[in-house]
């Protein structure tokens, strides 16, 4: 088992920064993929932001030259830096763990833009 804990999240006005953090704890060997993704009311959950045991990143084209996603392999930490947001990032934020076959999910961490 993968346990999950999120911070970082909370309300900032259009424009601003939040950085996302998720430590990963229990039995985390051969982690695959590590990544975010958010849901927004009324809309599925989407991928947002991902990044690879190898260091390969992918972005959602909505946040693309925004968000940046990284990792700290030493404290199986991986972070969600995102700039520029707008009133349309607003959405619980979840971190997601890829173990193949198992995936792993944080409780998640609500992120509210106002404009």
């Amino acid at each position: 088992q993968v346990q999950l804990v999120e911070s970082g999240g909370g309300l900032v006005q259009a424009g601003g920064s939040l950085r996302l953090s998720c430590a990963a704890s229990g039995s985390i060997y051969s982690i695959n993929a590590m990544g975010w993704y958010r849901q927004a009311p009324g809309k599925q959950r989407e991928l947002v932001a991902g990044i690879t045991i190898s260091g390969s990143t992918n972005y959602a084209d909505a946040v693309k030259g925004r968000f940046t996603i990284s990792r700290d392999n030493a404290k199986n930490t991986v972070y969600l830096q995102m700039n520029s947001l707008k009133p349309e990032d607003t959405a619980v934020y979840y971190c997601h763990v890829l173990q193949i076959p198992r995936h792993y999910w944080g409780q998640g961490t609500q992120v509210t833009v106002s404009s």
